[in-house]
């Protein structure tokens, strides 16, 4: 039998916009010699009796029922290179179809296709935007419908304050890092994937009101404003 991650703490899915779902759930991990638990999202997107899943998070028994009772999962999409716990779970259980960026590709040849900004996507109103600048493969899709929706990965984030699924040591090391900041650039992809100013020269040209991230709640209505502020601070762009 194949081995996969077990799945961890994780709430209900909720339709957040028209046929996007959002879950949350934990994340237990080993960074820098320490112990982390935090919360991850996962996103869902639903064309017709497909579903698209963005950032994967393994989902309990009750959890996987729900989401079969939503469609059938087709695709796996992972935009970020500090994500993919979960992706191997998804693809064994549906048979799907995995996406990844650039730079990510299984060693198994032909076990994925490579998601490109001028490539075929299995989002029938999405285009990719890639960071050229990042040291780590990173992605965000960008949905041409409700006024332009972002979906993202590590790079945008929108953590307001530590939840259910943080330990103690987790929330104090990430106060003190400035995690929980609205719209803001995640801090450790940021430390990581050393990001030059013109990509966020770039994003910032996208028309969106609302912004899911793999991390934090959902951003609606006002995120192009809030995200480009977050720009102008941290790239004075």
């Amino acid at each position: 039998m194949t081995l996969f991650p077990p799945a961890l703490a994780h709430g209900a899915i909720e339709e957040v916009l028209p046929e996007i779902f959002f879950v949350t759930g934990a994340m237990e991990t080993v960074l820098m010699e320490l112990d982390w638990q935090f919360s991850r999202n996962m996103i869902i997107v639903r064309e017709g009796e497909r579903l698209i899943l963005i950032n994967s998070v393994r989902l309990g028994d009750e959890g996987l029922a729900a989401l079969d009772r939503l469609g059938r999962v087709t695709d796996v999409i992972r935009l970020g290179a500090l994500h993919g716990r979960d992706d191997a779970f998804y693809l064994d259980r549906y048979q799907a179809q995995y996406w990844v960026m650039p730079g990510l590709e299984p060693e198994k040849q032909g076990a994925a296709l490579t998601l490109g900004e001028d490539s075929a996507l299995p989002l029938a109103d999405a285009s990719l935007f890639q960071f050229k600048t990042s040291k780590l493969p990173e992605g965000i899709l960008h949905l041409k419908r409700d006024g332009g929706i972002l979906l993202a990965c590590d790079a945008l984030q929108n953590w307001l304050q530590p939840d259910e699924h943080f330990c103690d040591a987790s929330r104090q090391r990430m106060e003190q890092m400035g995690f929980f900041t609205p719209a803001n650039v995640g801090p450790v992809w940021l430390q990581a994937a050393e990001p030059g100013a013109e990509d966020f020269i770039r994003l910032k040209t996208l028309t969106f009101r609302h912004a899911l991230c793999g991390h934090g709640e959902p951003l609606l209505e006002d995120a192009q404003a809030a995200f480009g502020n977050s720009f102008n601070r941290l790239f004075s762009c």
